[in-house]
């Protein structure tokens, strides 16, 4: 059984004191009950001041025992650590010098081996560098002779190829400059013909003839030489005659055509002006020559409106052919002259191009009422045809018949000879048969 602390006996022993007390007390008369609880409470005061005593002794001796056991055990830890410490390093002493020999050991194995490699690499080595010496020396040796031998043939072909390259590109050369000389001819040809045109067109019959010739190209490379007339005289009792007149169709019962007046005009000189102070960019003098010019055309379409158009021997309008396009754009960019020139004069402008598409305009309505007028004729010819088809049909269903009765006969003889051939299948050929029919064919041949 274990000990039980002091502390604890005294505890136990002041509980059976007050067990004590308590019976004492409650066999004692009520009377003084007051006195013997000042004497307990007294001795109660006594008992926790001695207990309390007791119980500080204790821990102190408790805690002296304590401490003294733990420096106890903190000694045999210290002695216990001190002895592994020993152990450890003599064992530590022991594997060093275990690892010294093994060391030693490993470094002369290492150190024989390292130089009999040597001495084997060093011998393999000299070995190799005189066989690579033998096959430098002979490698060396090809390679001079291959590059001597590539070097007479590339000396050779070079020397072949530049004499055949120089020769063609002095050819080559000789050629241009031949043709540049007759550029140079032809250029001065040009230039030539430009300052005859420029001397024919300061002219104004010369201008005039200008103009009429590109319109005349125009008309026959659109129209037949029957769709339209040159130096027609449009209004009737005039003498007058316009350029060139388009026939139309006429609507009267005689058969007279309605013309269609084309005049051609060249203002050259108001038009030069224009594009010198546009050169020079003189506004004032571009404004200045633009009037003069539109001034021009406008007196030009009047007087082409008062000679050539006479409805109804006319259309009610006329065409005032430019020549240029570069002079039909200038008299375009002025501002409401061409609608001015339709609705005071019935003029309408054309530069060469419009002029064209105007011209195949026409000649696709010429082209419709040729249709329409000969629409009476195809029909009168289809008729035609459809009998004579209809009669072509009775030839081909007798013709069909004939064949048909050739066929009929070809498969009755094709009968025939399939018949006589099942019935000659078994007769056995004579011997000789075939150099006999031979000597039949070579006989005939």
């Amino acid at each position: 059984m274990p000990e039980l602390p002091l502390a604890t006996w005294l505890l136990l022993g002041l509980a059976a004191l007050n067990v004590v007390l308590l019976v004492l007390l409650l066999s004692r008369p009520t009377s003084r009950a007051a006195e013997f609880d000042d004497l307990v409470r007294a001795h109660t005061e006594r008992t926790e001041r001695n207990l309390r005593q007791e119980l500080t002794d204790g821990a102190r001796g408790s805690r002296q025992e304590s401490a003294q056991a733990l420096a106890s055990f903190q000694r045999t830890l210290l002695a216990q650590g001190a002895e592994a410490t020993r152990t450890q390093n003599a064992q530590i002493d022991a594997l060093a010098q275990q690892l010294a020999l093994l060391q030693k050991s490993l470094a002369d194995t290492l150190a024989q081996q390292l130089m009999g490699l040597s001495e084997s690499n060093a011998r393999r080595l000299a070995e190799v560098r005189a066989t690579m010496e033998t096959q430098l020396a002979q490698l060396q040796a090809s390679n001079a002779g291959k590059l001597d031998e590539m070097r007479r043939t590339v000396d050779e072909k070079l020397q072949s190829t530049l004499e055949t390259r120089l020769g063609e590109s002095f050819r080559q050369v000789a050629e241009r400059l031949e043709q540049v000389y007759k550029g140079l001819g032809e250029m001065q040809t040009l230039a030539q013909g430009v300052g005859d045109l420029k001397h024919l067109l300061s002219n104004v019959k010369t201008r005039g003839m200008f103009g009429e010739a590109q319109l005349a190209a125009l008309l026959e490379q659109v129209f037949a030489p029957e769709q339209y007339a040159a130096q027609v005289a449009t209004r009737p009792g005039q003498r007058h005659a316009v350029d060139f007149a388009v026939r139309l169709p006429g609507r009267g019962d005689d058969g007279a055509p309605v013309w269609l007046p084309i005049d051609a005009k060249f203002p050259n000189e108001d038009y030069e002006r224009l594009l010198d102070a546009q050169q020079r960019a003189d506004a004032p003098a571009v404004e200045q020559a633009a009037r003069a010019l539109e001034g021009r055309i406008r007196l030009e379409a009047r007087s082409i409106s008062d000679k050539y158009v006479e409805p109804p021997h006319t259309t009610d309008f006329a065409i005032l052919f430019l020549p240029t396009e570069g002079l039909y754009a200038e008299v375009l960019r002025r501002p409401g002259l061409v609608e001015a020139l339709q609705r005071e004069h019935r003029i309408t402008l054309a530069g060469p191009t419009t002029l064209l598409a105007m011209l195949n305009a026409l000649q696709m309505g010429f082209r419709t009422l040729a249709l329409e007028k000969r629409s009476s004729e195809v029909w009168q010819v289809l008729g035609a045809v459809k009998s004579e088809f209809q009669k072509f049909g009775g030839v081909l269903a007798d013709v069909r018949r004939q064949t048909q009765t050739v066929l009929n006969t070809l498969d009755k003889a094709q009968t025939r000879s399939n018949v006589l051939t099942r019935r000659l299948r078994d007769v056995e050929a004579l011997p000789g048969t075939q150099a006999l029919l031979a000597e039949d064919d070579e006989a005939d041949a």
